[in-house]
């Protein structure tokens, strides 16, 4: 990528991984990028579900999006811990089959809402984000006031005397 190391914040990455010929390369290029505590979103199709089932039944050259790799939650998960990224959340969706005619979603509409809570894994899509950890690091927050502080008043001495002792006399 041609940016400067360490210069972003927040990296989005929707299918870039699934259609790269070197994941593992996009993902050390974004580490390389992002600032230590950097978030990084990433969008993916997943294979464990109906839509990894279209794929496999695709042929190799077939149409947008069944040529893709696709990356299964886990594999991902196991390369962003290995280049220091703390996965934070995650999320499926899209159970229903991949069809494209109006009435066959609506027809099989009951499977996303059926899909979070039989088989909350099997979304045919998912999205991860993780946030880059570098340890021994400490994170400083800008000044945001850089006027000066106006100087202490000087307090004055205070100087020791000794103290008189009173006498008592006895008087009888």
């Amino acid at each position: 990528m041609p940016l400067e190391s360490q210069s972003v914040d927040l990296v989005v990455l929707p299918h870039v991984l699934e259609f790269s010929p070197h994941p593992h390369q996009v993902l050390r290029e974004v580490e390389r990028v992002l600032v230590p505590e950097g978030q990084l979103v990433i969008a993916g199709l997943n294979p464990v579900s109906l839509w990894g089932v279209r794929r496999m039944l695709a042929r190799k050259d077939g149409i947008f999006p069944w040529q893709g790799q696709f990356l299964s939650p886990l594999r991902l998960k196991d390369w962003l811990q290995l280049l220091s990224f703390e996965v934070q959340e995650g999320g499926f969706g899209a159970y229903i089959p991949p069809v494209m005619q109006q009435r066959w979603i609506e027809r099989w509409g009951f499977m996303d809402h059926a899909g979070k809570r039989w088989w909350p894994f099997a979304g045919g899509a998912y999205v991860v984000k993780a946030i880059k950890r570098v340890h021994g690091m400490r994170v400083i927050s800008p000044a945001w006031r850089n006027g000066r502080k106006s100087a202490k008043a000087l307090a004055p001495a205070v100087q020791k005397r000794p103290v008189p002792t009173q006498r008592t006399t006895d008087i009888r």
